[in-house]
């Protein structure tokens, strides 16, 4: 199975992050070790919609990732610091870059 990274660019519109939160769900479903990354941009609180689509995401071993503490603290998303990132970027297969 690949690892596959979204590489969630910063933007003014939210629905482009929610967009690519379901794309990293839909790899997951199809067998991928999928996962996300939010860059500086804060998210307001996920309705139950979107923090199922986490919850889901999360059950099948993939995660969604953000170097902003406030997403980590509203939705349960895993803070990483950019170091971090740069670390679990080595160890993506592929990595997409997703916005604007």
């Amino acid at each position: 199975m690949a690892k596959v990274c979204f590489l969630i660019q910063p933007s003014n519109d939210e629905k482009d992050v929610l967009d690519a939160m379901r794309s990293t769900l839909g790899l997951s479903v199809a067998n991928h070790y999928s996962y996300g990354v939010v860059l500086d941009t804060e998210l307001a609180k996920f309705d139950e919609y979107n923090a199922e689509n986490l919850e889901w995401i999360k059950d099948m071993e993939g995660d969604m990732f953000t170097n902003v503490q406030a997403n980590a603290d509203k939705n349960g998303l895993t803070y990483v610091s950019i170091e971090e990132l740069g670390q679990k970027l080595k160890e993506m297969d592929v990595i997409v870059p997703y916005g604007n």
